[in-house]
C-alpha cells in the first residue's frame, strides 16, 4: 500500500466522556466541539439525560450544547451505559456523592467488566452498593456524605483514579492516589486544573483538593490519538509514502505508542503543537520504514493500553519478537483481548503466544491470510483491518461493525488510505 495525503480522525473519547459529565454539573450552558459521536458518547448522553442534563444529538461536524443543572437528579429507572466502561465507572465516582440510589447496567460485554475494582475505594468514601450478582452489573450505587480516601490502585488505571477524583469534586473531600506501575492518562486531572482545582503529584501520589468552580465552559476536543494509533500503524506497514493525521491530542500519558513505534523503527513525527484547555494538540506524520522486534516494559502498559492490539499486529511484520510484559489488563476489557489478539495472529499465519501476562509476537514476511474472531471489540477488530493492508493479505474481519464504538467511520477511511495505492 503506498500512504499519501492528510486525514483526521474522531474526537477524543476520553476527553468527550470527561466534557460531558463536567458540563452536566454545571450550572448553566457549555459548549462541545468536535466532540466523539461514536456509541460510547452516546451511552454518556443518554445516561447524563436521565439524570437532568439537557444534551444536544451528537451528530459530527456539529457543536453539542448542554445545560447542566449543578447536581444530578433522582433517574426514574436503571441507567443503560451501553458498552462504555468509561461512563460506567466515571458516573460511579459522581454519584456516589448525591444522595439518592441508581442502578447501572449495560450489554453483555460491559456486564462482565469488573467492577469492585472502583466499588470497594468508593465504599471507603461512605457510598453503598448492592450487586446483582458477582464483580459487574448490574450494579446499585446508594450515594451520601464522602469522606477523605488514601488510596493505592491495585492496577495502574484511568478510569479508577478518574472515578475516585470525581467522587472527591462532587463530594468536596480530598482524595489522594497512587498508581502501581507507570502513569495512566491524565485527562481528568488537567480538566480539574482548568477549572481552578488543586490536583497535584508528588513521589508518586496524585493529591486532589476542592477549591475550585464549575462553571460553564468552550471546548474543542481534539482527535483521539487511539484512534489515530491505526491509521500510525496502517502508514508504518505502507510500502511507501507520507501520511499525515491532523489535530491530535498529543498528551504525553496518550502517545507512549509512538515510542514503541520508534522503537521498532518506525518514522513518526510530531509537528505544530498547541495547548488548549490544558491539553496539547498536534499533527502526527507518518513513513513507511523497515521494522524491528522490541520490548515492551510493564511500566509502559499503562500508558498504550488501547494500542497493544495495534502494536502487536504491527510486530507480526516486523523481523524478531516483540514482547508485550504485564499486559493481563487486557483480560478485562472489551473481550479478553490478552488471548484473542494471539488467537487470531496464529489465524492469520502468524507466530504468537501468551504466557503468564506477557504477550509474545513473532514477526513473518508471508501474507496474513484467514478469519479474525472480534468478539464485538471495536479495537481488535480495527487492529486486524489495519494488518489486512499490507500486500498479498487476505484477512476476514467477522464484526467490522462493532469499530462504531470508537471510530465510526473507520472502514472508509481505512479504505481510502488503500486507495492511494491507486492513485
Amino acid at each position: 500500500m503506498i500512504v499519501g495525503g492528510t486525514v483526521r480522525v474522531p474526537g477524543d473519547k476520553s476527553i468527550t466522556h470527561r466534557a460531558l459529565l463536567l458540563a452536566s454539573l454545571t450550572r448553566g450552558t457549555s459548549h462541545v466541539g468536535g466532540a466523539l459521536t461514536s456509541l460510547d458518547a452516546r451511552s454518556s448522553a443518554r445516561v447524563l439525560r436521565r439524570l437532568g442534563a439537557e444534551i444536544s444529538p451528537l451528530r459530527p461536524r456539529t457543536v453539542v450544547v448542554i445545560r447542566g443543572r449543578s447536581r444530578f437528579r433522582r433517574p426514574d429507572g436503571p441507567l443503560d451505559c451501553g458498552n462504555s466502561g468509561t461512563t460506567t465507572r466515571l458516573l460511579l465516582g459522581l454519584l456516589a456523592a448525591h444522595p439518592f440510589a441508581a442502578t447501572l447496567t449495560g450489554d453483555g460485554s460491559l456486564r462482565r467488566r469488573p467492577m469492585r475494582r472502583v466499588t470497594t475505594p468508593l465504599a471507603r468514601m461512605g457510598a453503598r452498593f448492592e450487586e446483582g450478582g458477582g464483580d459487574g452489573l448490574p450494579l446499585t450505587v446508594r450515594g451520601g456524605p464522602l469522606v477523605p480516601l488514601r488510596y493505592e490502585l491495585p492496577v495502574s488505571s484511568a478510569q479508577i483514579k478518574s472515578a475516585l477524583l470525581l467522587a472527591g469534586l462532587a463530594g468536596k473531600v480530598v482524595v489522594e492516589l497512587r498508581e502501581p506501575h507507570g502513569r495512566s492518562r491524565d485527562h481528568t486531572e488537567r480538566m480539574l486544573r482548568a477549572f481552578g482545582y488543586s490536583v497535584g503529584e508528588d513521589a508518586g501520589w496524585v493529591r486532589f483538593t476542592p477549591g475550585g468552580r464549575l462553571d460553564p465552559f468552550e471546548l474543542q476536543v481534539p482527535g483521539d490519538p487511539s484512534s489515530a494509533a491505526f491509521l500510525i500503524g496502517a502508514g508504518a506497514l505502507a510500502e511507501t509514502g507520507e501520511l499525515r493525521v491532523t489535530r491530535v491530542g498529543v498528551n504525553p500519558t496518550r502517545i507512549g505508542f509512538l515510542a514503541v513505534l520508534r522503537r521498532m523503527g518506525a518514522v513518526v513525527a510530531v509537528e505544530d503543537v498547541s495547548e488548549h484547555y490544558g491539553e496539547p494538540v498536534g499533527d502526527l506524520i507518518v513513513r513507511p520504514a523497515r521494522l524491528q522486534g522490541t520490548e515492551v516494559t510493564a511500566e509502559e502498559i499503562a500508558g498504550l493500553i488501547d494500542e497493544i492490539p495495534l502494536l502487536a499486529v504491527v510486530a507480526s511484520r516486523a523481523e524478531g519478537v516483540t514482547v508485550f510484559r504485564e499486559a493481563g489488563e487486557l483480560r478485562v476489557k472489551e473481550s479478553d483481548r490478552l488471548s484473542l489478539i494471539a488467537e487470531n495472529l496464529r489465524s492469520v499465519g502468524c507466530r504468537a503466544e501468551v504466557s503468564g501476562d506477557d504477550l509474545h509476537v513473532e514477526g513473518r514476511e508471508d501474507p496474513p491470510r484467514g478469519p479474525v474472531r472480534s468478539a464485538g471489540d471495536h479495537r481488535l477488530a480495527m487492529a486486524f483491518a489495519v494488518l489486512g493492508t499490507v500486500p498479498g493479505a487476505r484477512i476476514r474481519v467477522d464484526d467490522m461493525a462493532c469499530a462504531a464504538v470508537s471510530f465510526p467511520e473507520f472502514p472508509d477511511t481505512l479504505r481510502s488510505l488503500r486507495q492511494a495505492a491507486g492513485r
